[in-house]
């Protein structure tokens, strides 16, 4: 047996192994799908970026079902149980940490959704992976391999409960390309776990969708809600870097008049219209995967935008996750030089923020 093989088997095994909860009993059978559109919860970034892991905390879900929500989204980095080239190698105590956020969703009344937000071969943010996995085969068959260990780990628990997106923000590449890695990626899951709902990001970082790929089914396709991103994103160092922001804070307001262009709620909707409508029309499905606002807008400026968004996700039976629970988006610990916080279990609570989001639960 060649030295890729062995690994690949032994993981396998290992997994299945290690996992009494998730292996015995049943496998999980057909069932109709669940809502999408009344997903509301927020994004766990516990291993966001492999250099600052941070196990999950059940509190976090006891939480979030006590506030009344109903979803969390788990943007993960591979290289926080994996090395770059080293796919086949994953490491089981953080995989173990992972299928206890799974064991609180069900617990809690949470869907799960597992991203690899990192995955063997690609990654929207820096630094660029070593491989491609839209050019490299060696990186397609690692991303896929991983995707075939969480199938077979999680096989017997219900999409009610859990569902896999892919990739994350897919950018500069074609269409046909991204249906190709689509579809194996998909093939992988579904070799294993054959009724596994799966979510898809759109193209062009969740911009529009992929439609090519509308014939596969129990498939989700994810938007953004980031537009415009001078409000959403204003003062982001990751994405302005040292550049002057073309309005002073003070300016800064919703709706919006700048750069040539008047941004209020009807903008929204037209814009998420135009990209969204051609799926919809096809009888697909759209979940707005992540959104949200920085801490550098303003308070009120950040709240009166979310309003709109929310409003126009409720119009279009689109359910969404806030980008994210704790840090400069999020309604825990976000750093915001104007708002008054409630201490929440020794965490900075941004009420109004929480409020808003829960009017539109």
């Amino acid at each position: 047996m060649q030295r890729r093989d062995f690994l690949r088997t032994a993981a396998l095994t290992g997994a299945g192994l290690m996992l009494e909860p998730f292996t015995s009993g049943p496998l999980m059978a057909r069932h109709r799908m669940p809502d999408c559109s009344r997903w509301r919860g927020f994004n766990l970034l516990n291993y966001f970026t492999a250099g600052r892991p941070e196990p999950f905390d059940e509190r976090e879900f006891q939480w979030i079902a006590e506030w009344g929500f109903n979803f969390v989204r788990l943007p993960l980095s591979y290289w926080s149980w994996s090395k770059p080239g080293s796919y086949y190698e994953m490491d089981e105590r953080v995989l173990e940490d992972i299928d206890r956020a799974v064991t609180w969703g069900r617990r809690y009344g949470i869907h799960v959704c597992i991203n690899l937000h990192r995955a063997p071969g690609y990654c929207v943010n820096p630094p660029a992976e070593p491989q491609n996995i839209f050019t490299d085969e060696e990186a397609l068959e690692g991303c896929a391999y991983q995707w075939s260990v969480f199938a077979r780990r999680y096989r017997k628990v219900s999409s009610r409960w859990l569902s896999f997106n892919l990739l994350n923000e897919v950018a500069h590449v074609g269409a046909d390309d991204y249906e190709r890695i689509v579809r194996r990626l998909v093939q992988a899951i579904r070799a294993t776990s054959p009724h596994r709902l799966i979510l898809i990001d759109g193209l062009d970082w969740g911009g529009h969708p992929l439609l090519a790929v509308n014939d596969l089914p129990d498939i989700v396709q994810c938007g953004r809600g980031y537009q415009p991103m001078l409000v959403s994103h204003y003062g982001a160092s990751w994405v302005y870097g040292n550049k002057p922001m073309p309005l002073q804070p003070s300016e800064l307001c919703w709706p919006l008049d700048a750069e040539g262009q008047h941004y209020n709620r009807q903008w929204l909707l037209d814009m998420q219209e135009r990209s969204w409508a051609p799926l919809e029309q096809a009888g697909g499905r759209v979940f707005i995967g992540e959104f949200g606002c920085h801490n550098q807008t303003p308070h009120a400026v950040a709240l009166a935008w979310l309003r709109d968004n929310l409003s126009i996700f409720r119009q279009k039976g689109w359910g969404w996750a806030l980008w994210n629970l704790r840090g400069s988006f999020g309604v825990l610990d976000s750093e915001r030089n104007d708002v008054d916080y409630e201490d929440f279990h020794g965490h900075r609570l941004d009420r109004k923020m929480l409020d808003v989001l829960k009017l539109n639960s």
